[in-house]
């Protein structure tokens, strides 16, 4: 989880603030530092000075053992640690320290402050004529280095006089132990530590209580009211009490939500009149819907019992009338001899007339009261054949070579074995009367099963006249043929529909005029099988 704005703040500025006054702090301990050696190197210049002078009457005199004891005297104060002068040439003449003797070159850092350029350098000012090294027990010293000058009176001495135009006689090196001086700079830095640290502490409680009080609890309400718009809850508002861009962040959010419940208000209720308004529109139409679905239902079974009517009153008509012809026929006693073939052949007439009364009527109980499918594993393929043999006869009268193209492997199937076998008679049969004009057709049946045997299809496929597009909506509709008069009555395909849709399948056709109809019927393998919309589709 990323740190807060919050977090980040303190976190921010507490660097700042630790950097600060570590800078500060230590600038602070250098400038002592510096202040502290500048005190010394002047202090240091003023006893080397002091040194000469005291000196000056016995080196005047050539009394060397003097100047000597006076040096020795003045290096057993506390602080410094070595005194020694050097000649011209190097040579140390003197030293407080017997194991130091020899000459030094003029490169080393005894001698580089005045011949660091080729021509020795006479008036140079006291802090360049000091250096700070570390001894070899690794303490820190002072080293201040003195010319002693040519004056006027050692230039005139009998004794030992040098030549006016040399400036510098030797150099006087008294070394100064630094060792207090480290200890106060120690504590300098522990006291600027311990004060950097206090501060640093001190300030940073501010910094994180500031924060906290104007940063942190804010922007934390501000959050959790951001959480509770986005969970709808309008009615908490935002409680913070903070002057500046944060308050006016919080009364910005306050506004944003009461205009959002108001908002919101509104559409519940527009929602609420929308929702009842729609509710009643909803009664309305179901109302409407069911007097329609009423008188739907009057017309169809008006029109199917003006079809019924329709069919059923031509044959009965006929049997009236051959009826009342037989009953011309029939004298007081009997019928003429002349005329008994002629009453035989009305009888005969009103037989068939009866029993095409009773197709339509079995037809018509067949669709109206077809019982739901019994269901029993089968073997799809033998159905067709078992069918097939059953009507092969009345296809040969025909003239109709039947083809068929019988998948392998079909899976074992649940379907009412009767039923289909309806089914299929009703495709072939409606497939061989459709090549009747053509003198000799040919229809073709075909199963296969989808890729994962879930689904058997059985196809019918005839080279007759086709189906015109404006029949194809309404080849399922009872009482709807195209057959010439006596030849249906239009209930075979609705029969077929009704069936196929019970079993949870498909049917659809394509038909092409002048090519032929292929009527292709989807069945489920299992009985709970999920139906396909059923649709049709064609082309002339």
């Amino acid at each position: 989880m990323p740190p807060k704005l919050a977090q980040r703040l303190i976190l921010f500025l507490t660097l700042v603030l630790i950097s600060v006054g570590t800078i500060s702090g230590y600038l602070q301990v250098r400038s002592q530092e510096n202040q502290i050696l500048n005190t010394i190197i002047n202090g240091a210049d003023q006893l080397s000075n002091g040194i000469t002078s005291a000196t000056w009457h016995a080196m005047l005199s050539d009394n060397r053992e003097a100047a000597y004891q006076i040096m020795h005297t003045i290096a057993l104060r506390q602080g410094i640690a070595n005194i020694r002068i050097f000649n011209r040439e190097g040579r140390i003449m003197f030293s407080t320290d017997s194991t130091v003797s020899g000459v030094v070159d003029r490169k080393s850092k005894e001698c580089s402050v005045c011949h660091s350029t080729p021509t020795p350098q006479v008036n140079i000012n006291p802090p360049d004529r000091s250096r700070i090294f570390k001894n070899t027990i690794g303490k820190r010293e002072l080293a201040m280095v003195t010319p002693i000058y040519n004056e006027s009176a050692c230039s005139n001495a009998a004794c030992h006089a040098h030549p006016a135009e040399v400036k510098v006689l030797g150099v006087l090196d008294v070394t100064y132990s630094l060792e207090n001086v480290d200890q106060i700079v120690e504590g300098i830095q522990r006291r600027a530590i311990l004060t950097t640290t206090i501060t640093v502490v001190v300030i940073g409680f501010f910094i994180f209580f500031f924060i906290r009080t104007t940063v942190h609890k804010p922007i934390a309400k501000l959050i959790a009211g951001t959480r509770a718009l986005s969970a709808m809850q309008l009615d908490h508002p935002v409680d913070v009490k903070a002057d500046g861009e944060i308050g006016e962040l919080a009364n910005s959010f306050n506004a944003m939500r009461e205009q959002l419940m108001k908002t919101v208000n509104e559409l519940n209720e527009l929602t609420q009149s929308l929702e009842t308004k729609v509710q009643q529109r909803t009664d309305q139409l179901k109302a409407m819907n069911q007097k329609l679905f009423q008188s739907d239902r009057l017309a169809s079974l008006g029109q199917l019992a003006a079809s019924v009517a329709h069919e059923i009153n031509n044959p009965i008509a006929g049997v009236l009338n051959l009826s009342m012809l037989v009953e011309r026929i029939l004298k007081t006693d009997g019928i003429p001899p002349e005329r008994i073939e002629e009453v035989r052949r009305y009888l005969t007439q009103i037989s068939s007339e009866t029993t095409r009364v009773g197709h339509i009527v079995s037809d018509l109980l067949a669709f109206s009261r077809r019982p739901s499918p019994q269901r029993f594993p089968v073997d799809f393929n033998a159905i067709v054949r078992r069918t097939v043999s059953i009507i092969d006869h009345k296809l040969k009268l025909a003239n109709v070579e039947l083809e068929l193209h019988l998948g392998d492997n079909l899976p074992e199937m649940e379907c009412d074995n009767s039923q289909i076998q309806q089914v299929i008679v009703n495709l072939v049969m409606n497939a061989s009367e459709a090549t009747h004009n053509r003198g000799s057709g040919n229809v073709t049946v075909r199963t296969t099963a989808d890729s994962n045997n879930t689904y058997i299809r059985l196809e019918v496929i005839d080279n007759g006249d086709g189906i015109p597009n404006e029949n194809l909506a309404k080849i399922y509709d009872p009482f709807f043929t195209t057959k010439d008069e006596g030849k249906g009555v239009g209930l075979g395909l609705a029969v077929v529909y009704g069936i196929v849709e019970s079993h949870g399948g498909d049917i659809e056709v394509e038909s092409k005029v002048g090519s032929g109809t292929t009527f292709r019927v989807e069945l489920p393998v299992t009985g709970g099988g999920k139906r396909i919309s059923s649709q049709s589709s064609g082309s002339t």
